[in-house]
């Protein structure tokens, strides 16, 4: 069942029209949703982060990862009704993500939440220990209220490399998808498969040496669909 709805999800990428990436399509390890999702009705992901998420880089809003990343998965999957809502605010740490869960996130009643979150923190010099406690409670609300999440670590940027200390609010996100519910969507792991394949760094960050330019976001948007489909197809076909 899940190789015939991961076949689907692939034909469904590569429906004429779609844009697709000029990047490989990055495939983590295992399922990204382990949690059940719905298979009928309106399907909501929010995607939560700071700049990278909001579209810091992008020449304009169609083109950030949460709108891509609906786009595609729209047209992988006709007539559901679907959206990603964009609950990115440029310059937020994860304790001002966590403050607005409940208006920004859990307001939507959402199927999965998108988190994407370290960067700040990251460049001002915070504590990687602080860091996990906020996550951790954020997390716990979200299982709470029965929503699984995607945790998405740090974009392979010149100046996330160059601050100190950056891997480590890496492997803290690492141990976190190891809670129930949650799983890892790994930026560097992508960024780092499409540098192997030829596509370097700053072909795919904006001139700040922060963010991902357009080309990254469609990069980005087309493996994490690629990596939800089969998961959003499986469900699909059960509820038939």
């Amino acid at each position: 069942m899940r190789r015939a709805a991961f076949l689907i999800a692939c034909l469904a990428l590569a429906m004429p029209g779609l844009a697709r990436a000029e990047c490989p399509v990055f495939r983590p390890a295992g399922p990204l949703v382990e949690a059940p999702l719905p298979g009928a009705g309106p399907l909501t992901v929010v995607a939560l982060g700071s700049s990278s998420t909001e579209g810091a880089g992008a020449s304009n809003p169609a083109l950030t990862y949460p709108a891509l990343l609906e786009t595609k998965l729209r047209r992988a999957l006709p007539g559901r009704p679907l959206r990603v809502v964009n609950a990115g605010r440029s310059g937020e740490t994860s304790e001002e993500m966590l403050a607005r869960l409940d208006r920004d996130v859990l307001s939507h009643r959402p199927a999965l939440v998108v988190w994407q979150a370290g960067g700040n923190e990251v460049l001002r010099g915070r504590d990687p220990d602080s860091f996990r406690a906020v996550m951790r409670a954020g997390l716990e609300r979200l299982r709470q209220a029965g929503i699984p999440v995607v945790l998405m670590d740090n974009q392979r940027a010149p100046r996330l490399l160059a601050a100190p200390g950056h891997e480590r609010f890496d492997a803290i996100l690492a141990e976190l998808a190891e809670l129930p519910g949650v799983s890892l969507f790994s930026r560097a792991g992508a960024m780092l498969s499409w540098q192997r394949a030829g596509h370097a760094p700053e072909r795919l960050t904006a001139p700040d040496g922060l963010h991902m330019n357009d080309r990254g976001y469609a990069c980005l948007a087309d493996s994490l669909a690629a990596a939800l489909l089969p998961e959003l197809s499986s469900a699909a076909m059960a509820a038939r």
